[in-house]
């Protein structure tokens, strides 16, 4: 007879193993499949092992290398030469990943969550079949199962994968040396990151993005300070750069393309393919589950991620919405709650969206495109971190915030920010809009000064042309 769960969570990415620790938590019987791992599972899914994780830690090394290289002599602090020691920095991301992946573990054993190894795929009547690596097949039985087998990289047929030249972001994260020139097809978030930690360590970095607009999900003001930044920091960004093919030839990438100006070539001597991520659905359900999937393999969800069949449910990369592990997270905790009877729900408009380059892009809610597209008139404050005395203290002083708000209600529609730290400080724009506050609520909060966050206090400020910190635009005359 097989082994019988109140709850089986395949996959254990931030949605996933979130989901499962949360379920054990209320009391449910819980056991997670991963295929990942050598001799055991292998916790923490994309976002820890290859993705947010070991790319933020790169990020942070290679910044520091080019702080140090550009900007420590104006703070007096002079170092001669300097090195990059890959190996090393290989070394700490290793190190970092590994305790993360640990600390999983750690969680499933004080929580008990049954980790179980091998690849999960879910049958007919809630039961889920696993495949461990050396071939052998068992079944389980559960009330409930959550989908969370999370997302993969997007391959082209234009640039195969070639082991050594033409890598996925997996592969970006594992260079042995900081390549002389390096190619990226693709300026999305992942694309942006990659390019930026191997610029920092002395790249040539060319990237080739096909569409004609720069971040075309963010507000395009933001966007635009963005390409202007990224630039100046030595990104060669090509828009309306559509690759046609790729060859290897002499230890080289020969990379063709199209845009306006017609055919053109690019060598380099490594290429990364970071064109977006894809559903990992594939041979993750039965035929007979009736669980639905969409054209794109997405599995088709409610708000509340129930997919079609009763007692199923799929979070994370593999339902609608944006790929980020803090909505697959949240997607999780809700359904643990919803299993045990709890009427938990998540604001799918108050999700936060980071780009970690430097300065980092943060934003939450409606762009200006967004909100002008409805018709409804609307009003916009922007102030730039160049007059917050933290940011010029720090050395930080590039980008800006933006709020956004409706024109009648002034309820706050879209907090936009550019500039240091805001990946930290969008979650007061999220803390306002969950609370469905007002630009004023805002402008009448009390910010401590110095710090960065005055940028915000000062834009929400601006909504109403009541900035205190720079010169305000003259209202027209009604």
């Amino acid at each position: 007879m097989s082994e019988k769960f109140d709850v089986i969570v395949i996959g254990s990415g931030p949605a996933g193993y979130v989901g499962a620790i949360k379920c054990a938590q209320l009391g449910l019987k819980t056991a997670c499949v991963e295929m990942e791992g050598a001799d055991t599972p292998s916790l923490g899914g994309t976002c820890l092992n290859v993705g947010c994780i070991p790319s933020k830690a790169l990020l942070e090394s290679s910044h520091k290398f080019y702080e140090t290289q550009k900007d420590l002599i104006k703070h007096g602090i002079n170092t001669g030469e300097v090195t990059m020691d890959v190996p090393a920095m290989m070394g700490r991301k290793d190190n970092i990943v590994k305790g993360l992946t640990d600390g999983v573990a750690m969680l499933f054993k004080a929580n008990g969550v049954t980790s179980i190894h091998g690849r999960g795929k879910l049958l007919a009547g809630k039961k889920v079949q696993v495949t461990a690596a050396n071939g052998d097949v068992t079944e389980y039985e559960a009330e409930n199962v959550i989908l969370a087998a999370g997302s993969q990289s997007v391959e082209i047929p234009p640039a195969p994968l070639t082991e050594g030249f033409i890598v996925d972001s997996t592969g970006a994260l594992a260079f042995e040396a900081t390549p002389k020139r390096l190619g990226v097809i693709g300026a999305g978030v992942i694309g942006l990151e990659l390019g930026s930690v191997w610029n920092y360590l002395g790249s040539e970095v060319v990237i080739l993005e096909a569409q004609d607009r720069f971040l075309p999900m963010a507000d395009q003001r933001m966007a635009k300070e963005a390409n202007k930044l990224m630039s100046r920091q030595g990104l060669d960004i090509r828009l309306g750069a559509r690759v046609m093919g790729t060859e290897v030839k002499g230890g080289e990438v020969v990379v063709s393309y199209q845009d306006a100006a017609g055919d053109q070539e690019l060598v380099v001597d490594k290429l990364i393919v970071a064109v977006g991520r894809s559903p990992s659905t594939d041979g993750l359900v039965a035929p007979d589950t009736g669980v639905t999937l969409d054209e794109r393999g997405s599995i088709s969800v409610n708000d509340f991620c129930e997919t079609d069949a009763p007692g199923v449910y799929a979070v994370g990369d593999i339902v609608r919405g944006p790929m980020l592990a803090h909505k697959g997270s949240e997607e999780g905790i809700m359904v643990a709650e919803r299993i045990c009877g709890h009427k938990a729900q998540v604001n799918f408009d108050c999700i936060p969206s980071v780009i970690y380059t430097h300065p980092e892009l943060a934003w939450v809610g409606k762009t200006e495109e967004e909100v002008k597209a409805t018709g409804e008139p609307y009003k916009v404050g922007q102030f730039p971190f160049a007059a917050i005395g933290r940011a010029l203290a720090a050395g930080t002083p590039d980008g800006f915030v933006r709020v956004i708000a409706d024109e009648a209600t002034d309820r706050i529609l879209g907090v936009h920010i550019i500039g240091p730290q805001a990946s930290e400080l969008i979650a007061q724009a999220v803390i306002a809009l969950e609370f469905g506050s007002s630009s004023e609520d805002l402008a009448l909060t009390v910010f401590a000064h110095p710090s960065y966050s005055e940028a915000i206090h000062e834009a929400a400020l601006a909504v109403d042309g009541q900035a205190i910190h720079m010169a305000n635009k003259r209202k027209k005359k009604k």
